[in-house]
């Protein structure tokens, strides 16, 4: 048997272990093991300067997300990039045969652009944003969720996940001090983003008071809520609309609310991630026009 002339390992060796890295390196692109956070990667992230993007560009990344967004007629497609691996759990068969340009990358490259801390999958989307949807286009929906400066895009894509499970006509918020359409906010939406409208409008009062002109009783969510949510429920029209994790509803959010109420928790703990309790309100608000 040979020795190689750097290592002293064998041929077979060698073969084997790169065999060892491809194997682990494809679960790593699949999410299905977490990168190890070594010295190397925390200085490439230390070191990684965002790219600058266009006020026309948005850039997603992972399996779910990207197929949700090339399964969407409303999306622009602008390139594809994406590994061989990806490729094949994205489903495409004959990429030559795909209506916009497709690059074929290593991960590598992918980390690059999008930070080392992307967890991209082997996949990363540059699309257009989605079109602008207005409040008038919500006359048939029968729940609607409202979110008062909610500014994590992490929280705002697991509501948005959340709406989507409870069939809510769409998720609304203002344009200051909540996030754009991105990356990191598909991402935690997980397809989401691409099944319900994100409205984002300039004053929130004005937004709210357009909805009860569109019939909709507007409930604040509010741990001091002189009621619990569910005798506060009315009508057939429901706009839940919950305040940022620690400041709540702003004031002049609470009075143009038709009304507030809490959730009641017996529980030693009486207040919940904005996102799991907007996922308790929602079932809540759903029984009741089941009834309604």
């Amino acid at each position: 048997m040979t020795k190689d002339e750097t290592g002293g390992r064998s041929a077979k060796d060698t073969h084997f272990a790169k065999l060892r890295r491809q194997h682990r390196d494809q679960k790593r692109e699949r999410g299905e093991i977490p990168t190890p956070k070594d010295d190397r990667r925390r200085r490439n992230a230390e070191n990684w300067t965002a790219p600058q993007i266009a006020p026309d560009q948005v850039f997603l990344y992972g399996i779910h997300t990207v197929r949700a967004a090339l399964d969407n007629p409303a999306r622009t497609i602008v390139k594809l990039s994406v590994t061989a691996n990806a490729t094949a759990r994205l489903g495409l068969d004959d990429l030559a045969a795909l209506p916009y340009p497709v690059e074929t990358v290593q991960p590598s490259q992918l980390d690059k652009h999008l930070g080392p801390d992307a967890i991209h999958q082997g996949v990363m989307l540059e699309t257009r944003p989605l079109p602008v949807r207005r409040l008038d286009a919500l006359k048939e929906s029968r729940m609607l969720l409202v979110l008062d400066q909610v500014t994590d895009p992490h929280n705002v894509g697991a509501l948005m996940r959340s709406a989507v499970a409870f069939d809510a006509g769409a998720v609304i918020t203002t344009m200051r001090h909540s996030p754009t359409e991105s990356g990191v906010l598909a991402k935690s939406a997980s397809g989401a983003l691409e099944l319900i409208p994100y409205i984002q409008i300039t004053n929130l009062s004005d937004a709210l008071e357009e909805l009860h002109a569109l019939g909709f009783q507007t409930i604040g969510l509010d741990s001091e809520g002189p009621a619990p949510l569910e005798q506060t429920l009315e009508g057939g029209r429901i706009a839940l609309v919950l305040g940022s994790e620690g400041k709540g509803l702003r004031q002049k959010t609470r009075a143009t609310c038709k009304a507030l109420a809490r959730l009641d928790m017996p529980g030693a703990i009486k207040s919940l991630n904005v996102s799991n309790a907007a996922a308790i309100a929602m079932y809540a608000a759903r029984q009741h026009l089941a009834k309604a």
